[in-house]
């Protein structure tokens, strides 16, 4: 939340709050996130945290075999619950639609962070929802491993 306060996108301020857990360098965790923004290139898409999680379910569960068919299997099954736990508490994974936008803006420059901007969006709140649910993620994950 506090890389969104500061001016990072949504996607690139879920990705970098848990660059150091996965050993990366934080300019590259911003610049592979930094598309992921305004519900992808300020489209109002996919949410951009939402986004930043799955970017996430990539480093934790992606393969890097093209045939491995049962590895992406499991890798779109980890980004499809992560999916559903995000919209369950959030309402959407569609960034329009979490700001009540009816269509997409016809501009690509994003708005200038003012306090207003961040009082009338709830992005912040919605990049510490996604990083929580990644967290909580990792949490079952590790306690399926101890269990077995």
């Amino acid at each position: 939340m506090q890389l969104f306060a500061e001016g990072y996108n949504c996607a690139q301020s879920v990705v970098a709050a848990w660059a150091d857990y996965y050993g990366l360098d934080i300019d590259m965790a911003l610049r592979l996130s930094s598309s992921f923004g305004g519900g992808i290139g300020r489209m109002r898409l996919t949410c951009g945290a939402a986004c930043g999680m799955f970017i996430l379910a990539g480093l934790e569960t992606g393969t890097t075999d093209p045939k491995d068919r049962e590895g992406k299997a499991n890798n779109y099954q980890t980004v499809q619950q992560l999916a559903e736990e995000f919209r369950k508490e959030m309402g959407s994974i569609t960034c329009g639609e979490l700001l009540g936008l009816a269509k997409a803006e016809e501009t690509t420059m994003p708005d200038e962070r003012t306090p207003e901007y961040y009082r009338k969006r709830p992005c912040k709140e919605i990049v510490g929802c996604a990083s929580r649910i990644f967290g909580h993620y990792l949490q079952q994950k590790e306690n399926d491993v101890n269990i077995t």
